[in-house]
């Protein structure tokens, strides 16, 4: 679910694929838009997935989540 803040950026939730499973990763953005955000994630979306694995790999984690912020 996508969340917005107060000070104009926002969160935005996806899932990385695993095989069959599914890890869920939290992006932040400066964003003001959901729209704009999820435009942002679409055109990167590799790179995240990349990132989020590698993240993923070493236990870099919070609360179980795989965070990771604008590139």
């Amino acid at each position: 679910m996508p969340r917005v803040k107060a000070d104009g950026g926002g969160t935005i939730t996806f899932m990385l694929a695993l095989g069959a499973a599914r890890q869920m990763c939290r992006l932040t953005t400066t964003f003001q838009t959901d729209k704009q955000a999820f435009s942002y994630l679409h055109k990167y979306r590799k790179e995240f997935e990349h990132i989020a694995r590698a993240r993923l790999a070493s236990g870099e984690l919070e609360n179980g989540i795989v965070v990771l912020s604008m590139l």
